[in-house]
C-alpha cells in the first residue's frame, strides 16, 4: 500500500525541482508583439499590432467549459492537424473571449506566419484570421485564473477605466501566458478595447 504513495511523492517532487526550467522554458516562448504606451499603478495601456490568430468559436459560458475542448481543437491543428501535417510553435498568450452570447479562444501565431501561408486546418471549426490593430487596458494577476478570477479583475479593471475617464469597448478577455503544468511564476491577464489617442 505504500508504493503508490512513494510513487505520487517523488513525481509530485520531481514536478517541484523542474518548475524552474519549466518557467525558463516559458519565457523563451514567442509571445504576441505589443508597445506600452503608459503605465498607471493598478493597470497599463498598450497597443497591439494586427496579428494572426488561430480561433475557434463556442457556445461555452465559463472559463472551465471553454479552456479544455478549445485548447484541444487548437493545440490540434499546430501539432500537424493541418493539410500539409505542419508542426506550429506554440506561442503565448492563450486569449479566451468569454461572454454570454459568442465565445471564442485563440492562438496566436508565430511571426514567421500569415493568414495566406499558413496551412489549412483539418478541422473546419479552427478558423486563421487577422485581428485588428487596437488599444488596450491590461490588469495582470497571478496563479491559476478561473472564472471567479476573470469576473474580479474584469470589474477591477473597468472601475479603475472608470476612475481615470477612459472609454472602453467590446468585452473583456482573458490572456493566460503559461502551460498548466507550471506551478510558479505563473501569469494571467484581463484586457479590454479602449479608445485611446497617443499624443
Amino acid at each position: 500500500m505504500k508504493t503508490p504513495a512513494i510513487i505520487i511523492a517523488l513525481v509530485f517532487s520531481i514536478t517541484i525541482l523542474l518548475q524552474p526550467f519549466t518557467a525558463m522554458a516559458s519565457n523563451k516562448t514567442e509571445e504576441q508583439n505589443y508597445k506600452l504606451v503608459r503605465q498607471y499603478r493598478d493597470f497599463e495601456i498598450r497597443f497591439y499590432p494586427s496579428a494572426t490568430i488561430a480561433t475557434i468559436s463556442s457556445n461555452a459560458k465559463t472559463y472551465r467549459e471553454l479552456s479544455g475542448p478549445g485548447f484541444q481543437k487548437l493545440a490540434g491543428y499546430i501539432f500537424g492537424g493541418n493539410e500539409s501535417n505542419t508542426k506550429i510553435s506554440m506561442t503565448s498568450p492563450v486569449q479566451m473571449d468569454i461572454n454570454e452570447t459568442a465565445s471564442s479562444m485563440s492562438f496566436l501565431m508565430p511571426s514567421g506566419y500569415t493568414k495566406e501561408n499558413l496551412p489549412k486546418p483539418n478541422d473546419s471549426s479552427v478558423q486563421i484570421k487577422n485581428t485588428p490593430d487596437e488599444y488596450v487596458a491590461v490588469i495582470s494577476f497571478g496563479g491559476y485564473a478561473d472564472d471567479k478570477d476573470l469576473k474580479f479583475y474584469s470589474e477591477k479593471l473597468r472601475n479603475l477605466l472608470k476612475e481615470n475617464g477612459i472609454t472602453y469597448s467590446g468585452n473583456f478577455r482573458f490572456l493566460g501566458y503559461n502551460p498548466p503544468y507550471q506551478f510558479i511564476g505563473r501569469r494571467n491577464e484581463i484586457i479590454v478595447k479602449i479608445d485611446w489617442k497617443e499624443k
